[in-house]
């Protein structure tokens, strides 16, 4: 069966020769007119009854993004980069993980995490030989894979986030905040924020649904860093609301002088990593594919008892 890998470079080809904007479907049906696959291969389906080639295709859209010569220009939609015009195919033999390992961004993207020490560990794909990471248990590898793919997922929320409007960004904070367990009810919360007209969020917003403390909320849909003069001009709001809590949320990442500023006022900061990993965490935006239950033996079924 076709690897996730030995698509790209079909897929590659054909986006080259039209250089346009595909949906997953129009590069699955223009993939299938130059694979040669038999019908065997192109109906193959996984348990859950999802083609599998389909399947494969996306995780080889998602790799070609992560090395820069994919991106998404709308929500369910992609095209080439300038890296992937400009990329001579006709030197390019096959696609695998040596080739794209030549993109920092790629290699980024195959790094979960860090150790005690501070150094990175490779995150192995899913349809790689299981000789390379035969030193994981069957449920440490399950473990890394799942990383992976909430990680991809991850992205793809900050994305969508990013592409689409201010006031989107508002009832996406406010439904966020609700099933958290913030803002009183639902409509108590979306009447809290949205008070301004600067392209971001500022209110304040009940902690419980008695109200008996509040949180001052500034919401900011932004790509720069979030400096410490952002986190000061804050303070002052919290000190005119006399606000003893507030969270600053964005869509991009804060500097060290802002997050140490913060700390200093019991400021909570979550920047889009954090975002997401909360919209997930709650089911926000989100929903579950599909679900695994690793077993173990239930040990005290079957030890005898002694008198």
């Amino acid at each position: 069966m076709i690897t996730h890998y030995e698509l790209m470079l079909p897929l590659l080809r054909v986006m080259q020769a039209k250089n346009k904007v595909y949906s997953l479907s129009e590069a699955y049906e223009e993939l299938l007119k130059v694979l040669n696959c038999s019908d065997e291969e192109r109906n193959a389906s996984m348990e859950d009854g999802r083609n599998i080639i389909f399947y494969r295709l996306q995780w080889a859209k998602t790799y070609l993004k992560k090395a820069g010569l994919l991106e998404y220009p709308q929500k369910a939609h992609f095209q080439l980069t300038k890296r992937g015009v400009d990329l001579n195919l006709n030197k390019v033999k096959k696609i695998d993980s040596k080739f794209l390992n030549q993109f920092e961004s790629f290699k980024e993207f195959r790094k979960v995490g860090s150790s005690d020490n501070g150094s990175s560990e490779n995150v192995i794909s899913l349809f790689e030989e299981l000789n390379q990471i035969e030193d994981l248990t069957p449920p440490e590898m399950i473990a890394k894979q799942a990383k992976l793919l909430r990680d991809e997922l991850s992205s793809e929320l900050l994305s969508l986030i990013k592409n689409n409007t201010p006031k989107f960004f508002e009832k996406l904070v406010v439904d966020l905040l609700v099933a958290m367990g913030y803002g009183g009810s639902h409509q108590d919360a979306a009447q809290a924020i949205g008070k301004t007209n600067d392209g971001g969020i500022d209110g304040v917003i009940s902690e419980d649904r008695l109200g008996l403390d509040k949180i001052y909320i500034q919401a900011k849909r932004w790509e720069n860093t979030v400096g410490r003069p952002d986190i000061q001009q804050f303070k002052g709001a919290l000190a005119d609301q006399v606000a003893k809590k507030g969270v600053f949320i964005t869509t991009s990442n804060f500097s060290k002088e802002a997050n140490e500023s913060a700390k200093k006022s019991g400021i909570v900061l979550i920047d889009g990593d954090k975002l997401t990993s909360l919209m997930i965490e709650f089911g926000l935006g989100v929903q579950v594919e599909r679900s695994f239950h690793i077993y173990k033996i239930d040990q005290d079924r079957f030890d005898e008892e002694t008198f």
